[in-house]
């Protein structure tokens, strides 16, 4: 086993909470290490949107949205409702504004910007229905020269081959510019093809990390701590066996392929406490014609139906609350749910299409694959779909009767801010016009309860997706691993989906994930370098 170079600062992986912790560090004067297991950098936040959900951050005020972050901390209380985890939600709270404060004096970073997503519990004393999420600004590929060539691609280019565009925009943009700023410190550096293997520990503390590249073991001392950022174990269909209550083997996750939980594994190794390895931040995944879903969010039209042709959930409730829902009742009511049919007709392909532009017909691979299946009528339709007829046909009867008054009297679709994002969208799949409350629309009496009765009729398959498992390992306020008694682990940290979720068993709001890693990277950083800054 070969030797490698002493560091300040191991960091493993290159999400957005790796690479920004690294900047962090490197910014800081401490030598710093990324290690990357894949090719590429950016982990599951190149494919996602980038919000960070930041209570009382810079971008706010400038926007006008709110002056502090105090309605947030009464929102977390609220939602989370679990004591045991009220000095995490302060700690991310704080942590979430200074850091942005930083990172925004750094010439990468720009000016981030609002967006206008609504708080995912309405109702819940504390909830914006403006929200508290913030972007990065998009980065041109150009400006970011060979670099731009190390940023993971889109789900779209990697899976299908869609051209790679000019602009950088959500997760490549934050990728792209927290990688720039971190090797542009002068005191980073980058080592991708490199594969944790496990932690060192001497005395009690945690000294560095073996890694394999090429087939090669290597050793990487970390004088002041070692960084574990590597996402959750979404793609591990042994792990998600053992502490998954529904059958998932990670095909269907829409985090990074990278993502095995070798980080988890190596700090339960050395003895670290975890918590809840059961759950997942879950969607619903729209299977698409590779056979293979993409998470899906925002349907207005049409209705979802289970195993028994009957209809059980707000369709167009945050995409969570919706995976927990299809979660809960596969495995409580003995009738399937994971796969269900999106059921929908002419009128609805017509007004959004499916999986693409609205402006242009599907494309023919959808039924062609079968992802997409067509009939005359709705008992052909059933009998494609193996539901039963009858029960379909009084679905069906039911959610029109909603839509001919406007109102869910059963799911209340429509009735919250979050929905009333989607009532108009423009550009898909750029993404939803965020205003709210949008206009009622002049052909039915609730824009997202539109009449399911214009032949063909239509079915897409829904199955249990995610974006990352929420469990992993045990951790304080300053992002420090902990073992059972409750004691920290020396010199190791943890952040993002690689440590047990800050939220616990909810998802507050749109960037909660991604600035979880984020503002809890950036405590672990300070920390490491006696920073008392927060």
């Amino acid at each position: 086993m070969a030797s490698g170079e002493n560091y300040d600062v191991v960091v493993v992986g290159s999400g957005g909470g790796g690479l920004v912790g690294a900047y962090v560090a490197a910014s800081r004067g401490l030598r710093t290490l990324v290690i990357e297991k894949t090719d590429r950098v950016g982990g599951t936040t190149a494919y996602s949107g980038a919000g960070l959900w930041f209570p009382g951050s810079a971008p706010l005020l400038r926007a006008g949205v709110e002056e502090g972050s105090e309605d947030a901390r009464t929102y977390l209380r609220s939602v989370v409702a679990d004591d045991t985890r009220e000095q995490l939600q302060d700690a991310y709270l704080d942590a979430g504004r200074r850091l942005i404060d930083e990172l925004e004096q750094n010439s990468w970073f720009q000016s981030f910007v609002y967006g206008p997503v609504p708080d995912y519990f309405a109702g819940v004393p504390g909830s914006s229905p403006a929200g508290r999420t913030i972007f990065p600004p998009d980065i041109a590929a150009a400006d970011l020269g060979e670099r731009a060539e190390l940023v993971r691609d889109s789900i779209p280019t990697e899976r299908w081959g869609a051209e790679r565009p000019a602009v950088f925009t959500g997760g490549r943009a934050l990728i792209g510019r927290a990688l720039t700023a971190f090797l542009e410190t002068g005191n980073g550096e980058l080592q991708v093809n490199t594969r944790l293997e496990s932690l060192l520990l001497e005395d009690d503390r945690v000294v560095g990390v073996t890694a394999t590249s090429g087939g090669e073991r290597t050793t990487f001392r970390a004088e002041r701590g070692v960084l574990l950022a590597a996402g959750g174990f979404e793609r591990n269909g042994e792990l998600r066996k053992k502490y998954h209550a529904v059958p998932l083997d990670g095909t269907w996750s829409n985090g990074c392929p990278g993502n095995t939980g070798d980080a988890l594994q190596a700090g339960i190794a050395v003895g670290a406490a975890t918590d809840l390895l059961d759950e997942a931040w879950f969607v619903p995944g729209l299977v698409q014609p590779d056979g293979l879903p993409v998470f899906h969010t925002g349907t207005r039209g049409g209705i979802w139906v289970n195993g028994a042709g009957e209809r059980f959930v707000n369709e167009t409730r945050p995409y969570d609350q919706a995976g927990h829902e299809l979660v809960r009742l596969h495995s409580a009511t003995g009738v399937s749910h994971i796969p269900c049919h999106w059921v929908f007709d002419q009128r609805q392909l017509d007004r959004d299409s499916i999986g693409g532009d609205p402006s242009r017909p599907p494309d023919p691979a959808w039924l062609e694959s079968g992802a997409l299946k067509k009939a005359d009528t709705l008992e052909e339709l059933a009998e494609l779909i193996g539901v039963p007829y009858e029960a379909l046909k009084k679905t069906v009867e039911e959610y029109n009767g909603y839509s001919a008054t406007g109102v869910d009297e059963r799911f209340h679709r429509g009735e919250t801010p979050w929905d009333q994002m989607y009532q108009h969208i423009v550009g898909f799949p750029a993404g939803p016009v965020m205003n709210y409350p949008a206009p009622a629309s002049p052909d039915f009496a609730h824009p997202l309860l539109p009449p399911l009765d214009t032949a063909p009729f239509y079915a897409a398959t829904i199955v249990l997706s995610d974006i990352g498992t929420k469990g992993g390992l045990k951790t304080d306020e300053n992002a420090r691993v902990l073992r059972p008694d409750g004691g920290a682990i020396a010199g190791l940290y943890a952040a993002g989906n690689t440590a047990a979720a800050m939220s616990g068993r909810v998802y507050p709001g749109a960037g909660n994930p991604i600035g979880s890693s984020l503002a809890f990277a950036y405590r672990a950083v300070l920390d490491l370098a006696g920073d008392t800054t927060v």
